[in-house]
């Protein structure tokens, strides 16, 4: 979303932009997007860091130099760190900026996934390369200002040459509901046997542990225990569908729990505004969380567990509970579902921080300034 929100409001300032990778995923129309023409078949990513993506990277490797021959960009846009690795060795050698695009610590993606444990030996190895490639660009744009105290503090990069550009939303898109909803919202609730009378409680990102599925699950359990609170939880994403209906199977909560599986980016909004309020209880304590956007733009008041990118979002407006504790999560979101003003009026006020902060346009403007102290005689591209 970060990506395709920065490129499309790029272009709607009259920039030409492409985008380079992997071979899985779907073109978005209006976007120029190349990939790895002799690896269609790898049409599934898995999510995470892992070996697959690794041996992908070696084959997006001259295809990136394919598209720098071709495309003679002014600037290299990498996104994660294995798109600055990819994007630093053209950017040498073509004597072209490298903007580097940091959503989180690599190594602390590795094991927040599991790909890499606190005592694998190969840990500090890792960590060096992080480290090495934080330091090669040019700029650098964080997601949040925790992860800019995340590369000036931990990883050392100088704070002159990192920028903070939150992530951002389209608020036309994702709104609250209207009357003129209502006939989709039904064929929705229909669709996925939600029950009309009953408060919605919406996730919407992926489906894994260090998002914190498994608690949200487990908070489910403890909420739907008290009789005064019976809420229908809508949980929308991938990759771990099946395991995580067998865990609400086992937790005797199946029949309050609706599992979608993927949702494309463009049924998202419509799906949302089924909520009555949304949950963030993801733990990762270095990665972004642009889920809050949507939910935020929606009008919906946010439970979340208490982390830094968390409060830099939702500030005194988010309904907190202590990270990685289930039971203080049932009690946040039941206290939300026990005064409907208070969460309307949270709602309201969320979605017009949104509409006031959190803009692709005003993301872009940010990053064009970045684009100019890297370009020499480049002034223009801000106006």
């Amino acid at each position: 979303m970060r990506i395709r929100g920065h490129a499309e409001a790029l272009q709607r300032r009259g920039h030409r932009v492409l985008i380079v990778t992997y071979p899985a995923g779907r073109d978005v129309p209006g976007l120029h997007t190349v990939r790895p023409p002799l690896l269609r078949r790898h049409r599934r990513m898995p999510v995470g860091s892992s070996w697959r993506k690794i041996f992908l990277d070696a084959f997006l490797a001259p295809l990136v130099w394919w598209a720098f021959l071709r495309f003679r960009p002014h600037v290299i846009h990498a996104s994660l760190h294995e798109g600055a690795l990819l994007g630093l060795f053209p950017a040498r050698l073509g004597r072209v900026p490298l903007v580097f695009d940091f959503q989180g610590s690599l190594t602390g993606e590795m094991i927040d996934h599991g790909f890499l444990s606190e005592r694998a030996p190969t840990l500090a190895a890792w960590r060096w390369l992080e480290r090495w490639i934080d330091h090669q660009p040019d700029v650098v744009l964080a997601s949040s200002h925790h992860a800019v105290d995340l590369l000036t503090g931990r990883f050392g990069v100088s704070a002159d040459r990192v920028r903070p550009v939150p992530d951002s939303v389209d608020v036309t898109q994702f709104r609250p509901a209207a009357s003129s909803d209502e006939p989709r919202l039904s064929a929705l609730r229909s669709r996925w046997s939600i029950p009309p009378d009953r408060p919605v409680v919406v996730y919407l990102g992926l489906l894994a542990a260090y998002q914190g599925i498994d608690l949200l699950l487990e908070a489910a359990r403890l909420l739907l225990q008290q009789a005064s609170h019976r809420p229908h939880f809508l949980i929308m994403g991938f990759p771990f569908v099946d395991r995580y209906r067998r865990q609400a199977q086992a937790l005797g909560i199946a029949e309050h729990v609706t599992f979608t599986g993927k949702v494309l980016f463009e049924e998202a909004p419509a799906h949302l505004r089924l909520g009555t309020i949304a949950v963030a209880p993801k733990l990762s304590a270095t990665e972004g969380s642009g889920k809050l956007l949507t939910y935020m733009a929606t009008g919906l008041p946010v439970v979340a567990f208490d982390t830094p990118v968390h409060r830099e979002y939702l500030g005194d407006l988010g309904v907190y509970a202590r990270p990685g504790d289930p039971a203080d999560l049932a009690r946040a979101i039941g206290s939300v579902l026990a005064a409907p003003e208070r969460a309307r009026s949270l709602g309201r006020a969320l979605r017009a921080r949104a509409v006031q902060t959190y803009s692709w346009d005003a993301a872009v403007q940010q990053i064009l300034t970045a684009y100019a102290e890297v370009l020499p005689g480049s002034g223009s591209l801000t106006r």
